[in-house]
């Protein structure tokens, strides 16, 4: 699932692939974008701003564009040496971007757009909250966000909500919860500032931790590939062995998502050992 990390990391890999050379050829099956006119412009800027990446073209003759794409849950980006095998079939690439012996193709991605009317990087993300992985980003600046939603928003929600802080999805959302030891259903309300701050905190730390481009798979318990919770449904816990349970929890604006919460049923009899964080986390 991409999220705010992946994007990071696709942005890295682009600018390193692509960044500075000029755009010797390109296509796309997206009707409407005329793809065409960042032939003969060089890739000025790519760049992540949460879960959308954003990359500028420009060449001395016309003004600069702007290419953004969202990934939602299949897109993805590749890059490829010419005439090496790619990993997708084909069909599946919705756009194609050629410099000269490199190419960047983008892959199922729903989002594409491509601007002419400017090239500030901020068109298409207006809405969006705060990147966490922004160099300048704190989780105080994440936590007042999260207090200007309605006492009763449920916690599980707000991470989840791009207008508040952008980048984090189900993933970072269920582990950081875990590992706080918050409930998805607590409501914003109801958490002091300091269990708010930490939190948003863990969220970036967790994400920061695996921007590696070197990584293969994604590390939150110190093996990479083994979340504490995140599609662990009916598995045992990590720590307890408590069954992980899976509940839905969405809202019109996000997508939908499960929520395994660990040791429901023990919520009354176990109440302390769940406020030690040992029982109701989110997995997805």
């Amino acid at each position: 699932m991409p999220e705010g990390d992946t994007i990071f990391r696709t942005a890295v890999s682009i600018r390193k692939w692509i960044g500075g050379r000029t755009i010797s050829a390109a296509r796309t099956r997206v009707s409407g974008i005329l793809i065409e006119q960042v032939v003969g412009c060089s890739v000025d800027r790519v760049e992540a701003a949460g879960k959308h990446l954003l990359m500028e073209f420009g060449k001395p003759d016309q003004g600069p564009l702007l290419l953004r794409t969202h990934m939602m849950m299949s897109g993805s980006w590749h890059v490829y040496q010419a005439g090496a095998k790619w990993q997708r079939p084909e069909r599946q690439a919705r756009l194609v971007l050629e410099a000269d012996d490199r190419i960047v193709v983008c892959f199922n991605a729903p989002v594409i757009e491509l601007t002419t009317e400017s090239a500030d990087l901020s068109r298409g993300v207006s809405h969006l909250g705060p990147d966490i992985l922004d160099p300048l980003f704190s989780a105080q600046q994440g936590v007042a966000r999260i207090r200007s939603e309605a006492l009763s928003r449920a916690i599980g929600e707000i991470l989840l909500d791009q207008r508040l802080v952008a980048g984090i999805g189900n993933i970072y959302r269920c582990e950081s919860m875990f590992l706080e030891g918050i409930h998805p259903w607590t409501t914003q309300g109801s958490c002091s500032t300091k269990q708010l701050e930490s939190l948003v905190a863990r969220a970036q730390q967790l994400m920061l931790a695996n921007l590696s481009t070197d990584s293969v798979s994604r590390n939150f318990s110190g093996e990479p590939g083994k979340p504490w919770v995140y599609r662990r449904p009916n598995r045992p816990c990590r720590t307890c062995g408590t069954a992980i349970r899976s509940r839905q929890q969405s809202r019109p604006s996000c997508q939908r998502c499960l929520l395994s919460l660990r040791g429901w049923q023990h919520i009354l009899r176990l109440k302390m050992h769940w406020q030690h964080g040992e029982i109701l986390f989110p997995s997805g």
